[in-house]
Formats: C-alpha cells, structure tokens, sequence
C-alpha cells in the first residue's frame, strides 16, 4: 500500500517560466519547489538539489536561474529536453530523508510527467531509488549510475577546447589549474588534470573532500578564500554558483574560466567583466552538460556508455563556436552561448513528455 503524504501543492507565477509548483510538507519538515523553464525540445530534465536555504526566496531564486541555465544546456548539447530544476529546502539533519524523498516522489508524480528529476547537491542515486517508487519520472536510476564522472570528462574536454583557442595547442602540461571544489565531480577532473600533467591547486570547505583527494593526486591547497587570488592559467568553478562577481572577477590572476559548477556568473554583466579582463569564459551550461548528455542515454532506450562518452565529447565542439563567435560578434561568451540556444529553440516544435510514456 502506497502511504500519501500531506503533501499542500500551489503554483507561482513567474514570468517566463512555463510552470512553478511549490510543495509543503510541514509534517515532514520540507519546502520543495519545482521551475519548468521550457519544454519546447521535450520534457524538462534537471536534478534534485537539497539546501539548507535561508529563506523560501532564496530556493526560489535558486531554483528559477537553474532550470533557466538547464534549458539552454540541453539545447547546446542537442538534446531532446527541456530545461527544468528541483529544490529541497530543509535540516538534513532533521529531516527523515527516506520520508522526504518518498513524498517529493510524489510531487513529482503530481506534476505529470512535464519535469524529470535526477540527483543533484545533497541528493543521491540511493534517494533517487526512493523517488522511483512514488514515479516513473525519474531518471540516473540503474543503468550508468553516478552522472560526475560524465560531467567532469565535459569539462576536461571544454578546458582542451579552451587551451587549444587561447594557447593554439591541445597540451596541458604544465598549465596551473585553481579547482574551487573538489567534489565528485571537481575531484574526478583533478584526477584527469594531474594525469595530463598539470599543476593543481585546489580548496574547498569540506575538509573530508581534501583528505580523500590528497590520497590519489598531488596538490597545493589554498584556504577557501585564498582561490581567487592565486596565479595560474585555469581557474575551474566547481562547487556553488555566483561566485563570479564584482569582487572577485578582479581578484582572479588566470586566463581562462572552465568550471563544472553552475550558474557561476552572479549577474549576466559579469560577462562582460571577464571578457574585458580577457579572461576566455567557458559558458557553465556549456561546459557542464556532460552528466545531462549521459541522463539524456538513459532515457527511453538501452543504455550505451560508449554513445555516451561520444556525445559528452561533443562539447568541446560547441564551445570552439561559442569562442569564434564571441570574438565575430564582440560579444561576451555568455552572451553568445544563450544567443545559440535560444535559436535552437525557435527551429523546433514541442514534443513535451513524448520520450516518458508511462501508464
């Protein structure tokens, strides 16, 4: 017998957005909001992030600028999805996980198949097990499993793409490489640097994070606050957005941006900051779709990991017209990368919720 949660549903109107449905769960001690941004490619795909938010604005902030940044990854990328995103705002130290996630299962299930969730921050192939016994709109369940190491070879293959425009070459030795984050995904890049021969400097605030890395790759590490500031040829955003702003950008003693993090510009003029610095900028939703394209694998077919590591490789062809075009255009990469996805979007026909058919 399924258990029905005391899930209180009610929808938000934001401009711009197809669809915003929030969630209360006040016996289980979680506000969950899902964004539909656009779902003219298909049906929108994003991950499940979990937060201890400060306030119901701030997940709402948070949740609108992802599924936007979603939608214009899946176009770039060539997928046949829509742009969307899911945020859970509670205590994880509170809250009975298995509970919440089996009642954002149905959340999900309520929403009818428009919004596909996958794990995200603070959220797991384990949690997403749950989400799959409330709905079938779920996707990273089975199959390939954990999507970081696919985001992270994007991100290696986009820092190639990067080098190779600045620098007219595809080696890495010897380039110093600032990772902000060395989570899964941030680690799984570090590890891949250092085997190209790099220099690695890294920081992070999860102390547990350092110690498990130091035992596979040499590195400096830099206090948290120290990363903007230290010199180096590459610096890779791989932890939390907004982080490139008015006070940092010109803190920052690199050449080129190429991290996996998203939403790293806090304002879209940051842009232009960076450009006018000439710091080359590899767009987020860009260089970081390598976990969607291979989610995207999963869904309504056998998977492939071969298919799946091609397709990821395909970003860096992506980013070489984002750098072309910018310097055409004279315009930020950031700029010219929405620019590209939005002219996807205006040459295709709504195909919405066609690749989950589900009874």
């Amino acid at each position: 017998m399924i258990t029905k949660f005391a899930n209180k549903y009610s929808e938000l109107d934001c401009e711009g957005y197809e669809r915003v449905v929030r969630c209360d769960n006040t016996e289980l001690g979680f506000t969950a909001m899902v964004a539909v941004h656009d779902s003219t490619l298909g049906p929108a795909l994003g991950g499940c992030r979990v937060w201890g938010y400060g306030s119901d604005d701030e997940a709402l902030t948070d949740v609108l600028r992802l599924s936007e940044g979603m939608t214009y990854k899946n176009a770039l990328a060539g997928l046949q999805l829509g742009g969307g995103k899911s945020v859970i705002r509670t205590d994880l130290n509170k809250v009975d996980s298995r509970a919440m996630f089996a009642s954002f299962g149905q959340f999900i299930e309520y929403l009818g198949g428009l919004y596909i969730t996958a794990e995200d921050v603070n959220s797991t192939l384990a949690d997403m097990e749950v989400v799959k016994e409330q709905t079938n709109y779920v996707a990273t369940v089975g199959a390939s499993g954990n999507p970081s190491p696919f985001t992270a070879y994007g991100v290696y293959c986009g820092i190639v793409a990067g080098v190779e425009y600045r620098l007219n070459t595809k080696n890495l030795q010897g380039l110093t490489v600032a990772v902000q984050g060395v989570g899964q995904t941030g680690a799984r890049l570090v590890e891949r640097l250092a085997e190209e021969g790099c220099k690695i400097i890294v920081a992070d605030i999860n102390t547990e994070n350092i110690a498990q890395l130091r035992m596979k790759v040499v590195f400096k590490e830099v206090k948290p606050a120290e990363i903007y500031d230290v010199p180096c040829d590459i610096f890779a955003p791989c932890a939390m957005g907004g982080i490139l702003n008015e006070e940092t950008i010109p803190r920052l003693r690199c050449s080129m941006v190429a991290g996996s993090a998203n939403n790293q510009l806090l304002k879209e003029e940051d842009g232009e900051a960076l450009r006018r610095r000439e710091i080359l900028y590899a767009p987020d939703f860009a260089i970081n779709a390598g976990g969607v394209i291979n989610i995207s694998c999963e869904i309504g077919r056998d998977y492939n990991a071969e298919v799946a590591w091609k397709k990821t490789e395909t970003i860096a062809g992506c980013l070489r017209k984002i750098f072309a075009r910018s310097a055409e255009l004279d315009l930020p990469t950031n700029v010219v990368a929405v620019q590209m996805a939005e002219e996807i979007l205006g040459r295709k026909t709504n195909n919405s919720r066609k690749m989950f058919n589900v009874a």
